[in-house]
């Protein structure tokens, strides 16, 4: 099912993001997470690609496997800056041979060492058209409430995202925030510029601190002083700081709902139990 035809719909929808392992010996684990949250039954589930292609195997595999198993639409994945062109048609072939029909196109990081000049890929707008002529995928793309952390100012990141969206991306989603009025005024700024296509809301539930420092650095996201607040006071008491953290992100969702923003995508982090809980808390909401 094209994830397109999911986001447009009336009924608000509430999605996963979930990671391939790194290693082979971890895949029987990280498999079993990624299926105790597919049982949830989400709308629809992403799986992340690893940095250079390293996961790609894994992510056409785990998503291959949730799409058959449990009938959950999957969105898969897919960087191209450290791929050749060539390295990209496979993994479109892998990807249609496993019946994935979604994939969020990405530029991903820049390897250590690799020179500019030589890559095949620079954005992920280049991504998305071949993609786009390569045909049958519903293709999405990344969007930052905050601004891409290379944008010199909004104004350029906005522009880079209008190309990215009339090379084919069908929808955006997200990366994560902690204060809905950034994802608001973002999106006026980007429907002012002429995107009309639907944006979906990355939420982060937040159940660790000590990762906190490592996920605003990765995603430029500000910590508004109220979440600060909950960390300095629960950050101590890991099963406090869960509660917490969900119910921060609970509220983040509700909030989004409730402002006519009808998609909503946490990530998961492979945390069946926070998953669970989320959709616990807005079980008659998302009805």
């Amino acid at each position: 099912m094209k994830i397109i035809d999911i986001i447009k719909s009336e009924k608000p929808s509430l999605s996963m993001e979930v990671f391939p392992p790194k290693t082979t010996d971890t895949f029987e684990s990280v498999r079993i997470a990624t299926e105790k949250i597919a049982v949830l039954s989400p709308d629809f589930m992403s799986v992340t690609y690893g940095a250079g292609g390293g996961t790609s195997q894994f992510t056409a595999d785990i998503a291959g496997n949730l799409q058959d198993k449990y009938d959950v639409p999957v969105v898969a994945h897919l960087t191209c800056v450290s791929s050749t062109r060539d390295e990209i048609r496979k993994q479109l072939d892998l990807l249609r041979s496993k019946g994935i029909e979604n994939i969020l196109a990405l530029r991903g990081d820049m390897p250590e060492g690799m020179s500019k000049e030589h890559l095949d890929y620079h954005y992920a707008s280049e991504l998305t058209r071949e993609i786009k002529e390569y045909g049958g995928f519903c293709i999405g793309g990344a969007c930052y409430p905050e601004s891409h952390p290379e944008s010199a100012n909004s104004i350029e990141d906005i522009k880079h995202l209008k190309e990215k969206v009339d090379a084919g991306c069908e929808f955006l989603t997200t990366q994560m925030f902690f204060d809905n009025n950034l994802l608001y005024n973002f999106i006026y700024r980007a429907r002012k510029a002429g995107i009309d296509v639907p944006v979906v809301a990355g939420i982060m539930p937040v159940t660790n601190p000590k990762s906190i420092k490592r996920i605003c650095r990765i995603s430029g996201s500000a910590l508004p002083q109220r979440f600060i607040r909950i960390v300095d006071r629960y950050g101590d008491n890991p099963e406090a700081m869960k509660q917490a953290g969900i119910a921060y992100a609970t509220e983040q969702i509700i909030d989004l709902y409730a402002n006519g923003v009808r998609a909503v995508h946490v990530y998961s982090m492979n945390k069946p139990d926070v998953a669970r809980k989320i959709m616990e808390n807005i079980s008659a909401i998302i009805k």
